[in-house]
């Protein structure tokens, strides 16, 4: 690992080590208070997650139990007839919150039975299809949702490692070099006090040997 590079030394790079100091000071402050909202929306989703995901459990039960209800009454047979729909179709609305852009909605056309398709043999079976259905639109919702929380997850775990970097490494750099430049500054304006001193210690000397020399 290639060894760090001595921080300059002199006036202008304190200025600019406190300046870049205060910058990342403030920039972590604003990333604490980023990751402070985005946890909480993502409390948010996960509570709307689960919430979508027990509606879907219910449709489904719901649907199964329907369905056996139908094939008890009219076989296998009438259950190819009542599956005789059409693909549902699934869109998905996007949307941004707190930069980041994720699922916001969806909306389900179900499956349809042409005009001359054969209805369903029994009325379970017809409940069973409406069932079904609801659980289509159901499942799209939890998984919109779902997908909606792993990504503001995400931005939650980018901003935390965001702010480590900054704590533990960025703010302790700064500081280690800022700490580095005004040692050797207080060090070098000690010695040229002590220098400055010499010579007007040498110069008053100088002065009192000139004047008390033999008058001719």
């Amino acid at each position: 690992m290639t060894p760090a590079a001595p921080p300059p030394v002199g006036r202008a790079a304190r200025l600019r080590l406190r300046h870049s100091l205060q910058v990342a000071r403030r920039g972590a402050d604003l990333l604490d208070r980023q990751l402070h909202v985005l946890q909480t929306e993502l409390d948010r989703r996960r509570e709307t997650e689960a919430a979508a995901r027990a509606t879907w459990e219910t449709h489904v039960h719901e649907a199964r139990t329907w369905l056996r209800r139908g094939l008890l009454l009219g076989g296998e047979s009438a259950l190819r007839t009542a599956s005789l729909v059409s693909a549902a179709e699934v869109t998905v609305e996007w949307r941004d919150s707190l930069g980041v852009r994720h699922p916001g909605g969806v909306s389900v056309s179900a499956g349809t039975r042409a005009a001359a398709d054969p209805a369903p043999g029994n009325t379970a079976l017809v409940h069973a299809r409406r069932a079904y259905c609801a659980a289509v639109t159901a499942a799209a919702e939890c998984g919109a949702a779902a997908a909606a929380s792993r990504m503001v997850e995400a931005q939650v775990r980018r901003t935390r490692l965001r702010v480590r970097a900054l704590r533990r490494l960025r703010i302790p750099r700064l500081q280690q070099d800022l700490a580095t430049v005004e040692l050797a500054l207080e060090q070098a304006e000690h010695e040229d006090a002590v220098r400055r001193r010499r010579a007007a210690k040498g110069s008053g000397s100088g002065h009192r040997g000139s004047g008390s020399g033999p008058r001719g």
